[in-house]
């Protein structure tokens, strides 16, 4: 079965509802992370596949092939790959915004596509080309979200200003139009946004591309806080490599829609330098895998765009 790609389309957010996975205890900082329950993992995709046709007179394209994961709660699972290799696919198949081909694709036991309203109540997602109100200020846009959620506009603002406050933006910009801020801090107002409704499923599209480095790091700080101390579950893509070694516990890597290595940043290091006589990084991990460098790949692409 084949797609033909159209524009993305607004979705309306469900009403929150009590997670349907238990609410897990905070970790105290520095403890040793407990054994993982059983149940099922936070995300499972067997044999999924997405492919696109882009015109009548040009093959269609295959964004996913065949891929497979298993990702557990708590965990931060890291996605690699080049530009126009399936990562952002990926995202949105597990989000709901495209459906799949072939094979399937479940969050905390639920379907994507049989129950659906279901796992959106369990997710969020950011993406590194976040849509805004651009006339309105950091603080509305949240609030507007927090509405949809169904979340009430006192707590939720006590949330916002948290939030905002650890990504670094203080209470006094929040009144600013979203126009006039930079890249950066647009960005750190999408994640803000996406940790409002305490989602269980984090999905992060290149979250901290177009941040300062400062930023970037206070964004990494606090994605590993998010995890220590709330037990979420992140599915990161990323063209960092050192965010990658620093943020994740594991990393799968996407070549031409499929998943050709998928261990520990460790254990991807260790088997490249084990097998060839590159030193053990996990750029030459990336090089190995892909027969191409990062950036090689975005001088010669650009942006990502694999749909």
């Amino acid at each position: 079965m084949s797609t033909t790609l159209m524009p993305e389309q607004k979705i309306t957010v469900p009403t929150p509802v009590s997670a349907q996975v238990e609410a897990p205890a905070r970790i105290p900082e520095g403890a040793p992370r407990p054994v993982r329950p059983a149940g099922p993992p936070a995300l499972l995709l067997e044999h999924v596949s997405k492919t696109f046709v882009i015109g009548r007179k040009k093959k269609p394209v295959a964004a996913i092939s065949d891929v497979s994961m298993r990702v557990e709660r708590a965990e931060i699972y890291g996605v690699l790959g080049a530009n126009g290799s399936g990562k952002s696919t990926l995202i949105r198949l597990v989000s709901t915004l495209l459906t799949l081909d072939t094979g399937r694709a479940e969050v905390f036991g639920h379907d994507v596509e049989r129950d659906e309203m279901a796992v959106k109540r369990l997710i969020n997602r950011v993406s590194v080309d976040a849509a805004f109100f651009k006339k309105l200020s950091p603080y509305e846009n949240l609030a507007f979200a927090a509405r949809l959620y169904g979340l009430h506009a006192g707590d939720a603002r006590r949330e916002a200003v948290r939030i905002l406050a650890r990504l670094g933006i203080s209470e006094k910009r929040m009144g600013s139009p979203i126009e006039q801020m930079s890249r950066g801090m647009q960005q750190k107002v999408a994640i803000a946004r996406a940790l409002l409704t305490s989602p269980t499923l984090l999905l992060l599209d290149e979250p901290t591309t177009g941040l300062d480095p400062r930023s970037k790091l206070e964004v990494q700080a606090f994605v590993e806080d998010l995890r220590a101390t709330h037990d979420a579950t992140i599915l990161l893509t990323t063209h960092d490599m050192a965010e990658a070694d620093r943020l994740c516990d594991r990393i799968a890597i996407l070549d031409g829609g499929r998943l050709v290595a998928e261990d520990t940043p460790d254990g991807l290091k260790a088997r490249v330098a084990r097998e060839t006589d590159l030193a053990p990084t996990l750029d030459n991990v990336f090089m190995t895998y892909t027969g191409r460098s990062l950036d090689e790949d975005v001088e010669a692409e650009g942006p990502e765009d694999d749909e």
